[in-house]
């Protein structure tokens, strides 16, 4: 779903400088909007792997003429490339769930015919289970990004390079309380997020071999650490909490016209609207900022919920869409889902996602969890029983429905299909057809 933020380009708008006490009252007003739910959205990454040889890398000047044909085509959705290469399709906000997956089916289906034209094909998994891909844009952004990420680790390559995730994008809610009320959804998510996780856990493979995680990408996320991929504890008032969250984060960088940009030490952005240095910061270095902030829950205006892996099929992406939409904005759905999930805030021990023993037993063990799986079992139930209500098609529901019988039920996820076809995993393109994306072949 569109973004609510403006980037700030290059860095030469919205020059105004910023006090501490402005960006305070920037975020909160500019982070969460509410009124009654009405809008959704989806943000689809993807693999890009060679069609006949998944194990090889596509070389950056196939990338590029293959991107330069997609973005040709007259899409609904906007369409991005991420930093190793993968490709992303954001959904503009649609008015139902059912808007929602005809305009992203649609695009999906115009993007791989053309991709199909070149032997490439779009490959739904967490993380790439072969390679770290060589970066494929070199830009500031990136250089600076990369930079900053690497103090802490390889983890931040993992994210940029080889990472890809199904990214449901929901409304703040109401201002008053209840089932669709802003504080309620915002704790609701953090919670939820955990079962999220286990149930979705598809990325179970790095450079062939198993990790010890169902959800490689999730542990990736993790390791770059709290400040910048964590969250604020989701107790309390939601606007309030998040602007301390992005006032006491570290600047990735300080953007500059010309030249590489500067990446400094450890320093937050309110030390930055007081020290006035390297210069002072504007406006535009605000909304850049909360561009390079990478919680699991991001409010944008609306809450982005982004700890669930990339899904395998050509259609597996509409079941997280369609469960996590039914758990939010139907209101008996929600109160299920709340209800159910309040006992697993105990094992959060009021630390913030994911960095919580609750997110790390949903990563690492996914469904085997029996918490997590009769959460699970429960909220999938519930959304079952509401997609009707949100005018979800059969077709919707029975891919729910199926869902749940072939994982959910058997406290199984995507992952696990890979680890039992490991190792000399082979993976199927997306839509061969849900019982191939995973199967023991010899490499070529």
């Amino acid at each position: 779903m569109s973004d609510a933020m403006t980037e700030g380009g290059d860095g030469t708008g919205h020059r105004t400088t910023v006090t501490e006490a402005e960006v305070d009252a920037l975020v909160q007003g500019i982070c969460f909007k509410t009124g009654p739910p009405r809008a959704l959205g989806v943000e689809l990454e993807w693999l890009v792997h060679e069609r006949d040889r998944p194990q090889h890398p596509v070389t950056p000047g196939r990338l590029r003429a293959a991107y330069t044909a997609v973005r040709a085509l007259p899409l609904g959705s906007a369409l991005t490339v991420e930093p190793g290469g993968q490709l992303e399709l954001s959904s503009p906000p649609a008015a139902s769930l059912m808007e929602c997956v005809g305009t992203v089916s649609a695009d999906l289906a115009a993007v791989r015919a053309v991709l199909a034209e070149d032997g490439l094909v779009l490959v739904g998994l967490g993380h790439d289970p072969f390679r770290l891909p060589e970066r494929f844009l070199h830009e500031p952004r990136y250089d600076a990004m990369e930079l900053c990420l690497d103090r802490t680790g390889p983890a931040g390559r993992h994210m940029m390079r080889a990472s890809a995730s199904v990214q449901v994008c929901v409304d703040a809610g109401h201002e008053e309380p209840g089932p669709l009320g802003l504080g309620r959804r915002w704790w609701l998510a953090h919670q939820l997020g955990a079962v999220l996780v286990a149930a979705f856990a598809n990325s179970p493979l790095m450079g062939r071999l198993p990790t010890g995680w169902l959800s490689t990408r999730q542990l990736m996320w993790t390791e770059i650490g709290a400040d910048r991929a964590g969250a604020p504890p989701p107790y309390g008032e939601p606007r309030s909490a998040w602007a301390r969250h992005v006032l006491d984060s570290p600047v990735m960088c300080v953007r500059a016209d010309d030249g590489p940009w500067e990446v400094p030490e450890r320093l937050t952005f309110r030390e930055w609207t007081r020290a006035h240095r390297p210069r002072p910061p504007t406006r535009a270095d605000l909304d850049y900022h909360l561009t390079t902030l990478f919680p699991p829950v991001r409010p944008r205006g609306h809450l982005e919920l982004r700890m669930i892996d990339a899904q395998p099929g050509e259609d597996g992406w509409i079941v997280p869409l369609a469960v996590t939409a039914a758990l939010f904005d139907d209101p008996q759905a929600a109160e299920t889902a709340y209800r159910c999930v309040k006992p697993l805030a105990e094992r959060a021990l009021n630390l913030p996602a994911p960095h919580n023993p609750l997110w790390t037993d949903a990563a690492r063990r996914g469904l085997a969890d029996p918490e997590l799986r009769e959460a699970a079992v429960v909220c999938f139930a519930a959304a079952l029983d509401a997609l009707p209500r949100l005018g979800a098609t059969a077709e919707v529901t029975d891919a729910v429905a199926g869902y749940l019988e072939r994982y959910v039920a058997r406290g199984r996820c995507p992952a696990d299909d890979l680890l039992d076809a490991s190792p000399g995993v082979r993976l199927a393109p997306a839509g061969s057809g849900p019982a191939a994306h995973g199967r023991k072949d010899t490499p070529s």
